[in-house]
């Protein structure tokens, strides 16, 4: 199967991205682990050790954050511990494996281009 341009382009930002931050943290991350370095970015927390369930909820910051651009969730304030809320503003589309994964690639190319 060929790839258009669009794809190679993704492919190819994506790449520029994983190989910046695999340049500052010496690991080319994934997509859980780009989600996670957006999360700890947007809360403004740097910690050694995360519980499972704060990495859970960073990614989940991140996610909402990305989408947000788009419309899909709003930010409302942060809590009282200083995490950014988001609330879901419209419904997303339902999504395939690897559709969610593209999208999610190129809201994380965005938002690292944007840095």
């Amino acid at each position: 199967m060929e790839k258009n341009s669009s794809e190679e382009s993704l492919d190819y930002r994506w790449y520029l991205v994983r190989k910046r931050v695999k340049e500052q943290f010496g690991q080319r991350p994934d997509v859980n682990a780009m989600l996670f370095l957006i999360g700890m970015n947007e809360v403004g927390i740097v910690k050694d050790e995360w519980t499972k369930e704060d990495k859970q909820d960073l990614m989940h910051v991140a996610v909402c954050k990305l989408l947000s651009h788009d419309g899909y969730y709003k930010f409302i304030g942060n809590n009282n511990e200083g995490w950014p809320q988001y609330e879901q503003n419209i419904g997303m589309p339902v999504f395939d494996i690897r559709s969610q994964e593209e999208l999610l690639k190129e809201k994380i190319i965005e938002y690292f281009e944007a840095l």
